[in-house]
């Protein structure tokens, strides 16, 4: 009996083993890339981390897009951290959007602690600590470079979009463009449409309606109580000059580490308008101003967006269509966009197709809906007959993830339970004297702290307004002056009349004996 139980254990042993080689060769083959590629961490089977079974992404194929999801403290955070560090010392350029204020810490060196050195030790890693070039920017009054775009670049149907106008009122904003363009009135931030929208509903409206046809005042109403409402939320210091130049966001320092760019969100995460706002325009002027690329051997920039269902939740129709079709075309010019979010299911199917890097950190399962979800994410990722997907998605530990993405050819890559390598800057956020100090030595802070305001549509149509008013003025000065000198009117000579009869003698005279008659009697 002994004897039989004893062979039992080695089989199974052997089993093992056989199981372990296979899946190493698996993982291996499925991941090895010819050119450049940078490295997640490695692979684990049963629980257990494989020493030297590499998760590596291919340099090549990180313009494909990306998603990085998992419910609160699984380790989202540290995975862009660590994306962000490798690419940069690649000499690719990060651009990330900090909405909850914890990417800054990436500047400084990291420290190596016990269970840093015990995890990468499991994947055969060596761990350095190291710091990386960043610049602090923001789209509101928080120190760092600061973020500006005009109304005119947005143009009249992205603006529209953003708006969330019907057709109707996006035509009429059409025309405001047009008007603005054909009498060389630069739309610049919010107060210039402003006033040009009271401008064609009170003053202008003749001239609107001649050169262009009639606008009706309820639309024009509409639009400025939508522009109101995206003012509130923040966007009146977004709108404006200096507008922030896109090269800026390709910087290498001189050690050919790339610019990681955190944008500072943490005090408009309640602004989502807004966000959408940024993000929208952001995209659309890479894509105008980037060339083509094609299949290039490296991105020239990756993007990452943190809490990225907070665009979706409040996207309309017509503005998720335009994400989705920047999305599709942006990888041609060698972009990267990577969303970050807790539940994938909160995408549009759209975007989530064509999505090639995804990164799947633990989701939790309380409620019949969570388990339902779960099943959705597990049947998004390849099969594989090391894993029961569904299962492993809730057992995932703090630091794992399940990994897929594209191999240089474009297939997609075995599903690989990894343990992610640790970030080697601070795992914790810059002090305020540590921030002080980054933006003090920042060229770009100098570059875009300037507020222009130069001549726009709204003090070229208060010039318009109040010569009108000063030539109407004068027009009606004059008349008075024209009438008064060609000779009493009419009513002045009426007037006179009855007062010199009144007056006359034998007026007086007759209303008296009319008086006497009355009283004898």
């Amino acid at each position: 009996m002994v004897f039989k139980k004893n062979i039992t254990c080695k089989y199974q042993n052997r089993e093992k083993m056989n199981q372990k080689s296979d899946f190493k060769t698996t993982i291996s083959e499925g991941y090895s890339s010819k050119g450049e590629s940078i490295i997640l961490g490695g692979a684990i089977l049963n629980g257990e981390a494989i020493a030297d079974a590499f998760v590596k992404i291919p340099l090549k194929t990180l313009n494909r897009h990306g998603l990085i999801a998992g419910a609160t403290g699984t380790g989202k955070t540290k995975t862009i951290q660590v994306l962000s560090e490798q690419l940069s010392s690649k000499g690719i350029p990060v651009l990330m959007m900090d909405i909850k204020g914890d990417f800054s810490g990436i500047a400084m060196p990291g420290e190596e602690k016990s269970f840093i050195t015990e995890r990468h030790q499991k994947i055969n890693i060596p761990f350095s600590p190291s710091s990386y070039p960043v610049e602090l920017l923001s789209l509101s009054d928080q120190s760092g470079v600061r973020l500006r775009a005009t109304i005119s670049e947005f143009g009249p149907v992205l603006f529209s979009r953003i708006l969330d106008l019907n057709d109707t009122q996006a035509g009429v904003v059409s025309v405001i463009f047009k008007y603005c363009d054909d009498n060389q009135m630069p739309l610049l931030d919010l107060k210039d449409i402003k006033k040009i929208i009271n401008y064609i509903t009170e003053e202008g409206k003749e001239e609107i309606a001649n050169a262009y046809g009639k606008i009706s005042t309820a639309t024009t109403g509409t639009i400025l109580r939508k522009i109101i409402e995206l003012e509130q939320q923040g966007a009146d210091l977004f709108f404006g000059e200096k507008s922030f130049e896109i090269d800026d966001l390709m910087r290498i320092d001189e050690t050919g580490k790339g610019y990681i760019n955190i944008i500072r969100l943490n005090d408009i995460q309640d602004k989502p308008k807004l966000f959408s706002t940024f993000m929208l325009s952001l995209l659309a002027e890479i894509y105008q101003q980037m060339p083509e690329k094609g299949d290039s051997e490296q991105p020239e920039l990756i993007l990452f967006i943190d809490e990225a269902h907070l665009i979706f939740n409040e996207a309309s129709k017509a503005l998720l269509d335009q994400i989705e079709t920047i999305v599709k075309l942006i990888r041609s010019k060698g972009i990267g966009i990577y969303f970050i979010t807790q539940n994938p299911m909160d995408f549009p199917s759209g975007v989530l197709a064509k999505l090639g890097l995804k990164i799947q950190h633990a989701l939790r399962a309380f409620t019949a809906n969570d388990r339902k979800s779960i099943k959705q994410t597990a049947d998004n990722y390849p099969s594989s007959e090391f894993y029961n997907t569904e299962e492993l998605l809730t057992s995932l530990g703090i630091g794992e993830a399940l990994v897929t993405a594209l191999n240089e050819k474009g297939i997609p890559t075995p599903l690989a339970a990894t343990m992610m390598r640790a970030p080697t800057s601070r795992m914790d956020v810059l002090t305020e004297s540590e921030i002080q100090a980054i933006n003090s030595k920042s060229k770009l802070v100098k570059k875009y702290s300037e507020l222009i305001d130069r001549e726009s549509a709204y003090e070229l149509l208060t010039q318009k307004i109040n010569a009108a008013n000063e030539q109407a003025t004068q027009a009606a000065t004059e008349a008075k002056e024209e009438k008064t000198s060609s000779g009493p009117s009419t009513t002045e000579v009426v007037t006179k009349s009855v007062l010199k009869v009144v007056t006359s003698a034998t007026f007086i005279r007759g209303a008296f004996g009319i008086l006497s008659k009355l009283f004898k009697k």
